[in-house]
């Protein structure tokens, strides 16, 4: 082996591309001595997968087990929320808090929930009688359990000019009914059934009564319309793996009945399959439970699967067809398997960070847990099972049998005396070939198209101007998107659309959207709440919002008394002896902690409710309340915590943000490394980068402009993208960086060639067994398709249309292989004309 040593450069960058190429040479032997081995033994591998499916296959079956607990899922592990709920809990339990604001400053437990809608014009007032029938069947189900009751106007209009904003007319009017279970399990259950009647007796109420509108929602609610995605999308998924099957097998089809190939795509979309019937038994027996966001790795691990079919398919076209199929099957692997590996081992470190501990959202972890088992089995099953499968068909192709019949084609001679049908069925391609054409492969359909139509229309001179113009309107609408996220943890974005939930949602939030949800402002120490430094404090931090306080009604019942009351021991004895003995202030007893030191008492906790007013983006202004308030509980000398059990949930926005971004840097960061040793070239990894960030952030704009919210599905989403662009990108670029052709305009022309056929026949599988996901009637799907809709679109983009243009204007420069080129030239003819001088003779002869 000779390394040439160009001008200026150092011998350290010697030594880097030596040692590359070795490393690089090193794994093509390792992985054509593979390929020997899988031809040598097919049977072995196309048995051992079968064995492994039909095993954990068996284990899905009997160990399937849904995921209930909607809240572990979708809600941050660590949150600050979860504490000061607990907090919250310990100082003000359940079962003293039986006033209306009861649902709003704790998880709920078992309830059932109302809103009665008028038709429009009306006034829900009006119709007193028919609300309190309602009412009365609800209170009538018997279940051995107390019920208390919280209630809410909605659409309301006050009487002009009035001063004590007294209501003229309400459109709704929405109805809680909690039940206490006491954290029995039996009761639970009990509660769970009255849940269940509840919203059959809602829906009965509705036959009975048409010029109201009922919407009911119970606690489990949530989850079984979560759950609901799942139940809808199995018919769809297996119309959507029937359309990658068609697809897979046309594509690989050719009019030459010996080298054409659909079994293989057959098989090749069954060997993804069945990884991931193995993959999914694994993950049910290490006690995994299913959740309906596992619905796209069927998807993400189909899109990557194929892409390794497609690939060794076009490796065996590339190779020498007078070679023995088991020499053949080892240059495939040599390849295409170097590549391959590579991006398999990003999908599964990518997919690793997000399974780690810093991952702060469950159903995130479990996916991409579950997304690595899938990459792995992906890749041994690729290797293995449909390794055996190609040669099996090698052989076949050898020994000249049929494609489809498996039958022998007959000899020119015979078919030249059959009738033209059966010369079609049976044409091997003979016809067609010539001395001049050494690759009879080049007929397949894709191929033809790519050399001889789109690969001189994509690089025409005329051409080049429109495709910059396109990328820069690409880069300006996906630069306007990446300004306007949207963080999603509105829960709707994860349920059936056409779900109960969902109804009950879009009403609540246009009727009874004007107010914030109620905020629990909990003071957690003994304060000298006679204090009047301690009033204004407590003014100060309640100041914009509408409060509901012991502590405001008892300083206007002192007022209202002219009763003073400046030091402790008054100001807790009238508190508890005259105060909370009114009928009208005796609710709030629940509001305030005594305790007692001998003769003393003291207040050692107590709590305020806050609400403010609001637009009807509710969600948003409640994160921005919680941002505002929970700042100042550590600058204050009171010392206090705020919650909302909708802040659980709301914890989740600046994660759903930040998560896609670090993965995504720490992925092309891993690429850089990775790819550092196995390419000759150090520009395939610049390049690399740039359409990977290209492709990645022209998928964020766009999602965010078509309306997709940052949630853990497009979080998920982002990181496939990060994969699917680097799986399509890097053969194409490593390619035209390594070719020798004299220009650039013929370098991309044969990476097209060799890898185009590949991308496109996997980028149309998956774009197109996409499209029945469109048919489920759920907001999951709708954003599973939407972003993976433009992942698959803007990696075709880069893939057929920007980069065979813009490679064509920067480096890498082809220029030292046409001087390399010339310089081989120049050396032969001076050994000629030395040859000619030494021999005279001879050239006279001549």
């Amino acid at each position: 082996m000779c390394f040439l040593k160009r001008p200026g450069a150092s011998a350290g960058w010697i030594w880097w591309r030596m040692l590359r190429q070795v490393i690089h040479r090193g794994l093509q032997s390792f992985f054509y001595k593979l390929g020997l081995f899988v031809s040598r033994h097919p049977v072995f591998f196309l048995t051992v997968p079968a064995v492994l499916t039909i095993i954990f296959g068996f284990s899905l079956l009997n160990r399937f087990q849904p995921d209930t607990d909607l809240e572990r899922l979708v809600a941050p592990s660590h949150s600050l929320a979860k504490i000061e709920r607990s907090l919250a809990s310990s100082l003000f339990s359940l079962d003293q808090s039986k006033s209306q604001l009861y649902s709003d400053l704790h998880t709920p437990g078992r309830y059932g929930r109302v809103i009665l809608l008028s038709k429009p014009g009306g006034n829900i007032l009006h119709q007193a009688d028919v609300i309190l029938q309602i009412h009365r069947a609800v209170l009538e189900m018997k279940d051995g359990r107390s019920s208390f009751i919280g209630h809410q106007l909605g659409g309301v209009m006050e009487v002009p000019n009035s001063k004590d904003q007294r209501v003229k007319s309400a459109r709704a009017i929405q109805i809680t009914y909690y039940l206490q279970t006491y954290g029995s399990v039996t009761q639970d259950l009990i509660g769970e059934k009255w849940e269940s009647e509840f919203c059959k007796l809602m829906h009965k109420m509705q036959l009975d009564h048409h010029d109201l509108q009922l919407y009911s929602l119970a606690s489990f609610s949530l989850w079984k319309d979560f759950h609901q995605t799942s139940l809808l999308a199995r018919g769809k998924i297996l119309v959507s793996l029937m359309l990658i099957l068609l697809t897979a097998t046309l594509s690989s089809s050719m009019k030459d009945c010996l080298r054409s190939k659909p079994f293989l795509g057959l098989l090749g979309v069954l060997t993804i399959c069945i990884s991931s019937v193995t993959a999914a038994g694994i993950f049910f027996i290490t006690d995994g439970k299913y959740n309906s966001t596992l619905l796209g790795i069927p998807f993400f691990a189909m899109g990557h699967g194929t892409k390794g079919v497609f690939e060794l398919l076009s490796g065996w076209r590339r190779t020498r067809e007078n070679l023995p199929f088991k020499d053949r099957v080892a240059d495939a692997y040599s390849d295409v398997m170097v590549s391959y590996t590579m991006t398999s081992s990003l999908y599964f470190i990518a997919f690793g960070m997000g399974a780690s501990p810093f991952t702060n959202i469950e159903a995130v972890k479990v996916f991409c847990q579950n997304m690595c088992v899938s990459i792995l089995l992906n890749y041994f099953y690729i290797f293995s099972f449909f390794g055996s499968c190609l040669v099996f068909a090698g052989q076949l192709e050898q020994n000249r049998y049929h494609s489809i019949f498996c039958c022998k084609i007959p000899s020119a001679e015979y078919l030249d005396r059959k009738p033209v049908w059966f010369q079609t069925m049976m044409n091997d391609g003979h016809q067609h070939t010539s001395h001049h054409e050494t690759n009879p492969y080049q007929h397949h359909f894709i191929q033809h198209f790519l050399r001889e139509h789109y690969n001189e229309w994509i690089t025409n001179i005329y051409v080049k101007p429109f495709v910059v113009i396109l990328y820069l309107i690409y880069a300006s609408f996906s630069f306007m998107g990446c300004l306007q996220i949207n963080d999603g943890a509105n829960i709707i974005n994860l349920l059936a659309s056409e779900s109960p939930s969902v109804s009950y949602a879009l009403i609540q939030q246009k009727y009874f959207s004007n107010y914030s949800p109620v905020i629990g402002f909990y003071i957690y120490e003994p304060l000298e709440y006679w204090n009047g430094t301690v009033q204004e404090d407590l003014k100060t931090l309640s100041q914009g919002f509408n409060t509901v306080s012991w502590i405001e009604q008892y300083y206007q019942y002192l007022r209202a008394g002219n009763i003073s009351a400046t030091n402790k021991s008054d100001f807790i004895s009238i508190l508890q002896s005259s105060f909370l003995k009114k009928p009208e202030f005796q609710h709030f007893k629940n509001d305030i902690i005594f305790s007692k030191a001998g003769d003393e008492n003291n207040i050692i906790a107590s709590r305020l409710y806050l609400v403010a007013r609001t637009s009807e983006n509710t969600q948003r202004e409640a994160v921005e309340l919680l941002e505002r308030l929970r700042p100042l509980s550590l600058i204050q000398s009171i010392k206090f915590i705020v919650f909302n059990p909708t802040f659980v949930f709301m914890d989740h926005y600046g994660l759903s943000v930040t998560m896609p971004v670090l993965i995504s840097g720490f992925g092309i960061l891993l690429v850089l490394i990775l790819t550092f040793f196995l390419v000759i070239h150090p520009l395939g990894n610049f390049w690399l980068i740039l359409s990977v960030t290209s492709i990645e952030l022209g998928v964020l704009g766009l999602m965010t402009l078509w309306n997709v919210d940052m949630d853990c599905i497009s979080i998920l989403c982002l990181i496939y993208t990060l994969n699917f662009a680097i799986d399509h990108c890097a053969p194409l670029l490593y390619t035209f960086v390594l070719a020798t052709e004299h220009t650039r305009t013929q370098c991309i022309k044969n990476s097209l060639q060799e890898h185009g056929t590949a991308i496109l026949q996997n980028v149309s599988s998956f774009l197109i067994g996409l499209v029945p996901l469109l048919f489920v009637p759920s907001n999951l799907t709708f954003t599973l398709f939407k972003c993976l809709l433009l992942a698959g679109s803007c990696t075709l983009l880069h893939c057929f249309v920007i980069l065979p243009v813009f490679l064509t204007f920067f480096p890498p420069s082809k220029k030292h292989h046409k001087k390399k080129k010339r310089a081989k030239r120049k050396e032969r003819e001076e050994i000629e004309c030395i040859e000619i001088q030494e021999n005279p003779d001879h050239v006279t002869a001549v």
